[in-house]
């Protein structure tokens, strides 16, 4: 059995690491040596020539153990969730006539392979917070920048946090938007996420309205 199924798999390295540029909060695991731990944190985004995805950056108290665990370099997981919503079987118009439906959830997500390393270089995380800074300020009406705030303030900060570096080796991504119904069973999925009133309902409906128009 090919997973992802074909219909939701995304092929494209570059169109994966959209995935994770659109929703790009982590869930970074590794194999430590107490067993399995989390990291949760923006990251960065580092890419190729093609557009792939070589690297991801983040960073985590330091009080975290997490990059205790990591130490010189362990394999690490980067998962990604995008909108997400549950799907009824009454949204399809198809089931009053056979009977043939059962409900699912659509979703995009992506996850990234690779061996995770720790850098503490103030340098190094400067330049990590000033480059997420300018990713969420990015269209403000006042965007704020690291500068605003006192050197001194800043560099006693970083002082508190371990930057995190995901050298990836593999992206892979799923989006699951009904690509498997077509006509009136399409529609009718995306007609009961919009009327939804979870948000992250709603944002799928709006992806799917975009493949509906692609």
């Amino acid at each position: 059995m090919t997973w992802p199924p074909r219909a939701f798999a995304v092929t494209d390295r570059a169109e994966a690491a959209a995935v994770i540029a659109a929703w790009p909060f982590a869930t970074i695991v590794v194999n430590g040596p107490d067993g399995l731990m989390a990291a949760r944190t923006p990251v960065a985004l580092e890419h190729g020539a093609d557009g792939g995805l070589d690297a991801l950056t983040g960073h985590v108290s330091r009080a975290n153990p997490v990059w205790r665990a990591i130490g010189s370099g362990a394999p690490a997981l980067a998962l990604f969730s995008g909108p997400h919503g549950y799907v009824s079987a009454s949204a399809y118009p198809s089931k009053a006539v056979h009977g043939r439906a059962v409900p699912t959830w659509n979703y995009v997500a992506a996850e990234a392979h690779g061996v995770a390393s720790v850098f503490e270089d103030e340098t190094q995380l400067h330049a990590l917070l000033e480059a997420l800074t300018r990713r969420f300020e990015a269209g403000r009406a006042h965007p704020w920048s690291v500068e605003d705030a006192p050197a001194d303030y800043v560099s006693a900060l970083m002082r508190g946090i371990v930057g995190l570096r995901l050298t990836v080796s593999a992206v892979h991504a799923v989006k699951k938007l009904s690509q498997n119904k077509a006509g009136e069973d399409f529609d009718g999925v995306m007609a009961f996420l919009d009327a939804e009133p979870e948000p992250g309902a709603r944002q799928t409906a709006a992806l799917m309205k975009q493949l509906e128009r692609g």
